[in-house]
């Protein structure tokens, strides 16, 4: 399909070509994460089942690769200005790690829902935090305003060309490593690791089924727009899977189309499944799984997929949580403190 006269993804901006040259951009040590059997999940999956571990990014987290490629991109001007974002945490991560590797400066906007773990976080990377709002959409505004008041490279967290370029390369390494793979289970926020992932597979193996993951707590943004045919806004509401929080932009330009193109189901899951997801990442792979990276392994786990074409996949996207929290978790805990 990579050889079409419109080849997939084209109308939203990013193909398969703009990935292999996303590829190209990272260097050594970002990209090219492991994958691990999970066979404790065979069963329920009716299938072999695989773990994709973007945990060992030098952030954390899958974000690195976007951020990367996004600001490996920028010309001489846009790197002595600078670049700001807009964040839940882990892209606000990648953003200043990519940004302090390049010798950039990184304003990174939070809102007031971010917690601090992943504020200090942010700041000890080098980024500027900037805590502004009550939600993404408000945080977002004030990113908008200093790109455009001081010039500064607007790098947003999912719905760029580049950022989706840079998390499709996923898809590629899923590809290699899995030539016949069947399914795909990954969270479902903004787009960009979905939507890249999707674009990057089906581009190489078209009858790949790519499965959206979310929270059932009513702020599954990408979900909502898809059921309403345009991007929509939603609350954003505490949870343990944070990273899936998050309006999409009621201008999307990239995501949303690819989203909705591409992504062949989403299932929804409560705080207690993916509570359920954590444990037992935790427990049988010795793994710890932010919520919104454990979502895969929780949608097996509370027998919510049903038998699925093989192998399988879950992209176990970060590790960035409050310990805190975590430990709650093991223990019993089935939603936040």
């Amino acid at each position: 399909m990579a050889g079409d006269a419109h080849p997939l993804g084209a109308a939203h901006g990013v193909t398969l070509q703009d990935v292999f040259r996303a590829r190209s951009r990272l260097p050594h040590g970002i990209g090219h994460s492991p994958i691990a059997r999970a066979d404790w999940l065979d069963e329920a999956a009716g299938a072999a089942v695989w773990f994709k571990d973007e945990t060992v990014s030098p952030t954390g987290a899958f974000k690195i690769r976007g951020a990367t490629n996004a600001i490996a991109a920028l010309d001489a001007d846009a790197r002595s200005k600078g670049v700001v974002t807009v964040s839940t945490g882990n892209h606000g991560r990648a953003v200043a790690y990519a940004a302090a590797a390049a010798g950039v400066r990184a304003i990174v906007c939070l809102s007031e829902l971010v917690p601090e773990y992943r504020r200090e976080a942010i700041r000890r990377l080098g980024g500027d935090v900037r805590v502004v709002g009550r939600n993404q959409d408000e945080a977002e505004e004030e990113a908008q305003r200093l790109a455009d008041n001081e010039g500064l490279t607007l790098v947003p967290p999912f719905d760029d060309p580049l950022i989706v370029a840079g998390q499709a390369t996923i898809g590629l390494e899923l590809a290699e490593a899995l030539p016949d793979i069947g399914t795909v289970l990954v969270g479902l926020s903004g787009g960009g690791l979905a939507g890249g992932t999707a674009l990057a597979l089906k581009s190489i193996t078209p009858d790949v089924r790519i499965i959206g993951l979310s929270t059932d707590n009513g702020g599954a943004a990408m979900y909502e727009s898809i059921r309403a045919g345009q991007p929509v806004p939603v609350p954003e509401p505490p949870s343990l899977a944070d990273s899936l929080g998050g309006g999409i932009g009621l201008e999307n330009r990239c995501t949303f189309g690819l989203c909705r193109e591409l992504i062949d189901d989403v299932i929804l899951l409560s705080e207690a499944e993916i509570a359920g997801g954590m444990r037992a990442v935790y427990r049988n792979q010795r793994m710890i799984a932010e919520g919104s990276a454990a979502i895969g392994p929780a949608a097996l786990v509370a027998g919510r997929t049903g038998t699925l074409p093989g192998p399988v996949a879950c992209i176990i996207s970060g590790n960035v949580v409050d310990m805190d929290v975590f430990t709650a978790i093991i223990n019993g805990a089935n939603a936040l403190p």
